[in-house]
């Protein structure tokens, strides 16, 4: 059973990952586009018109590639984690929908507007179409992660012990779930910095090569500029983001901060330890006095839960949780629906999850031993070792990405006599640095997705309870499937990406641009 959930995992888990190379990039472009296009409407220069044809073309390849790679996800929770949309259908399947009808046929439709009708409609019809465009994809990834911060934190709902599921209460609390709302603006800034330095470092590679400067000049500025709004924007929301995990995952807060005996307030900050999972304590720690407190609560009051202290919670829920299931296992045998018994089940349903992890140590939770229990308390919070550092990891080239688009802006602003062109130190970096931010999301989702384990629903449904009934076998085989197709995918998207950089705007066939004047 374990190799089936494992596997499971890993093949939604590279699923998710290919599909992220292309979704931050699709979300930023958009907001550039419609910049650079609104140039274009209020200035009438061509210069605009040729960057937004040109960036557009970049940014189809890689929307038609994400989508292909996108469909399957939402397939797999059917056919790979068929108890999860048994039992969590009704509220997770609702933002799904609603994404599909407003968001995804909103942006699909008038990407082919984009491309299509710059000749067969006005300017500012077609800056309406770049607009919503922008405003589809965003959409589009709204109801996505309103749909993952209820997994992060299940609000709006309730468990109905007849039927067995969790069912909708209230749809407003899904959609203003604090943890979705700042999950939100936190991914769609970070993939407005994606497509800043995505745009930054080809311009740069342009500037290097003394390549169609005008239009690689023009293309830095802006993205600079934007670049520069949308990280400090993610500072920001990244922070909003870390209040909610303090507040209602207090497992994924300790492990990521490496804290395995409560500190009391005011708490310090680690800056560098090594976590150990085997002997439950850090190796080495260097710490920041107050600054836990201070980034966690923005004051000097607020404490962190330890890991120990974690685990001796987790361990009473469980007991607390295997006496409601075994009221719903004899409400299940019996069909004795009377109120009593389901007031009863209800009164202990917030435990209900925590006993479903001693299925993953024992068939029969009645007889399960007190070794049984302590490693099903122990699961609940994930290795920390790998937390710490993907955090820290992320914050790492968060604070990069500023220190570059400062530097961006203040260069593109360059009074002296040096020009841009000119800065070739800045200039290579900000072409090698083009895959951080694409390690900066996968470091941020792993954060998000490995530390809510072992839930698939945070205190609600483990991940071990969650799949469906496949082999090993059929699962490896899809997966294998998924890996060389995706890969395929991959490498087409790059070739396709790299051939049309190195020919920048020479391949929109103006005559205008670099090659053309070179061939004449």
């Amino acid at each position: 059973m374990e190799t089936l959930v494992n596997l499971s995992r890993l093949q939604f888990g590279i699923t998710a990952m290919y599909h992220f190379m292309f979704v931050p990039l699709t979300l930023g472009m958009t907001w550039l586009l419609v910049i650079m296009e609104s140039l274009y409407v209020v200035s009438g220069k061509v210069i605009y018109k040729d960057m937004t044809k040109f960036w557009g073309k970049l940014f189809g390849i890689n929307f038609v590639i994400g989508v292909t790679t996108g469909l399957t996800l939402e397939f797999q929770f059917g056919t790979n984690w068929a108890y999860y949309s048994h039992y969590v259908g009704d509220i997770f399947g609702v933002p799904l929908a609603i994404e599909g009808l407003m968001a995804f046929f909103l942006e699909s439709t008038f990407v082919g507007m984009f491309f299509f009708a710059w000749d067969r409609v006005s300017k500012k019809q077609h800056l309406l179409f770049t607009v919503l465009v922008a405003i589809g994809s965003n959409l589009s990834a709204l109801w996505i992660l309103i749909a993952n911060g209820w997994m992060q934190n299940p609000v709006g709902t309730i468990f109905n012990p007849i039927t067995m599921r969790m069912e909708l209460d209230s749809f407003w609390s899904v959609l203003f779930n604090p943890v979705g709302q700042a999950k939100f603006f936190h991914t769609v800034c970070a993939g407005y910095v994606t497509a800043s330095i995505f745009v930054l470092g080809i311009s740069s590679y342009y500037l290097l090569k003394k390549q169609d400067l005008a239009f690689a000049k023009q293309s830095f500025r802006i993205a600079a500029v934007f670049g520069l709004l949308a990280t400090i924007a993610v500072i920001i929301m990244g922070d909003a983001s870390g209040l909610q995990v303090y507040k209602v995952q207090k497992t994924k807060l300790a492990a990521i901060e490496g804290v395995w005996n409560t500190s009391q307030a005011p708490a310090g900050w680690s800056l560098l330890a090594w976590p150990n999972q085997d002997k439950r304590e850090n190796n080495f720690n260097i710490e920041i006095p107050y600054a836990g407190s201070l980034i966690l609560t923005h004051g000097l009051h607020g404490s962190i839960t330890g890991i120990n202290e974690l685990i001796a919670e987790n361990k009473q829920k469980i007991i607390r949780g295997r006496q409601a299931l075994l009221l719903l296992e004899q409400l299940r045998k019996t069909h004795n629906n009377s109120p009593e018994l389901v007031k009863q089940i209800q009164a202990q349903a917030a435990d209900l999850g925590y006993a479903m992890l001693l299925y993953k140590y024992t068939d029969n939770i009645n007889n399960a031993t007190a070794e049984q229990i302590d490693m099903a308390a122990m699961s609940t919070v994930p290795n920390p070792l790998p937390l710490y550092y993907a955090f820290r990891g992320m914050v790492g080239f968060g604070a990069s990405f500023l220190i570059l688009f400062i530097v961006a802006v203040l260069l593109s602003n360059n009074k002296s006599n040096i020009m841009l062109e000119d800065r070739t130190k800045f200039l290579k970096f900000a072409l090698f640095w083009i895959p951080a931010p694409w390690l900066a999301s996968w470091c941020g989702w792993f954060v998000a997705e490995y530390g809510r384990q072992p839930w698939t629903i945070y205190g609600i449904l483990p991940t071990y309870q969650s799949v469906s009934s496949l082999t090993s076998g059929q699962l490896a085989f899809s997966l294998t499937g998924f890996v060389v197709i995706y890969t395929l995918l991959a490498i087409v998207e790059i070739w396709l990406m790299l051939k049309y950089a190195k020919l920048g705007p020479s391949s929109l066939g103006t005559g205008r641009y670099y090659f053309e004047a070179k061939k004449v």
